[in-house]
């Protein structure tokens, strides 16, 4: 089944520069809908969920921006990226001197995302392909939790999960273009930047996207 999830990702997606961060290279769709639609086709499956995975998020985007900026947060640490998509910040903490990185998500299209990506990338990632949010924090040094906050449901389980790894001493970055679900007052902005996100779903293509530390997180990142 891997196999034939790469094989649909490539011929479903085109190799190219991210907006704003041009030495990353994604497997990128044109839009959302049209892809959507193949995958339901694909698996069979109309509840298959949107691949978030063919698309460079605000929050990500953010992040990752972040990220080479200050090289140091991930320099030397080891990276566990939530609900990791394509894999985007992942791939940019390793560019940032990271000594290895994991990206989880449940979709099992994103994992084979993530795979070819950090190909792409000339980096390793390792992936988890399961909900982690009912598992103790992992064993890393800085959780990324990048476009995590669109879903009510999703929002409340994230943030306690992010908690217990600030309480076990984990840094934690939260990076997120202001949606809804957003917990504003448990977070502290430490970076605004333009972001050019790459999706239709989005209702501005021009963003604000924010990097956020949890309030109660120590001040390890």
């Amino acid at each position: 089944m891997v196999a034939s999830q790469r094989s649909f990702i490539l011929r479903h997606t085109n190799l190219q520069p991210v907006p704003g961060l041009e030495d990353i290279r994604l497997h990128l769709a044109d839009e959302a809908l049209p892809l959507w639609h193949a995958v339901q086709v694909e698996t069979g499956d109309p509840d298959t969920p949107l691949p978030y995975w063919a698309f460079a998020w605000g929050g990500g985007l953010a992040i990752a921006r972040y990220l080479g900026d200050h090289p140091e947060v991930a320099a030397g640490r080891r990276v566990f990226d939530l609900a990791s998509g394509s894999g985007l910040c992942a791939i940019a903490a390793m560019r940032a001197g990271a000594s290895e990185a994991i990206g989880a998500d449940i979709d099992p299209f994103a994992v084979a995302a993530i795979e070819l990506n950090a190909k792409a990338n000339r980096c390793r990632i390792s992936t988890v392909r399961r909900d982690v949010l009912g598992d103790e924090p992992p064993d890393a040094d800085l959780v990324l939790a990048g476009d995590c906050w669109y879903e009510a449901g999703l929002a409340e389980r994230v943030l306690p999960w992010l908690r217990r790894a600030a309480d076990r001493g984990l840094a934690v970055l939260v990076g997120d273009p202001g949606r809804r679900y957003l917990p504003a007052s448990e977070l502290e902005e430490v970076a605004c930047y333009d972001v050019r996100t790459t999706t239709d779903l989005e209702d501005l293509a021009l963003k604000e996207g924010r990097v956020y530390r949890l309030r109660t997180a120590r001040r390890t990142a």
